[in-house]
């Protein structure tokens, strides 16, 4: 069995563990992300505004699961099209270490650094 072959088994089960954790999680925070209630006779005004900045600190991590969810998704399917592990911009290898950190990483270091 090719290096190739065990780093794709590898990082494919990594990837499957992260997009399990993050649905548990948007799972459990759905409820942090509904609509405040301004009913000043339950709640006073401090206690609404910390209930309305906790929504929406609720809907931006929510958003930012699905996009996280969105690029592990994108980098399964790069594991099934064996393109995994190369830079979608040059082609290059990504090195093992960065993949290691982030294997959604679709870019080389040069690139990423190139790009922002």
């Amino acid at each position: 069995m090719s290096d190739l072959l065990k780093d794709n088994k590898y990082f494919r089960k990594k990837l499957l563990q992260l997009r399990e954790e993050l649905s548990v999680r948007s799972k459990s925070s759905d409820e942090d992300t509904k609509t405040v209630e301004l009913d000043q006779s339950r709640m006073g005004r401090l206690s609404r505004m910390d209930a309305i900045q906790s929504q929406a600190m609720a809907v931006e991590f929510k958003r930012r699961r699905g996009i996280q969810l969105q690029r592990i998704e994108a980098a399964l399917k790069r594991i099934e099209g064996d393109s995994f592990g190369l830079c979608v911009n040059c082609e290059d290898e990504i090195d093992p270490n960065r993949l290691e950190l982030d294997p959604t990483t679709f870019l080389c270091i040069e690139c990423a650094e190139n790009r922002g």
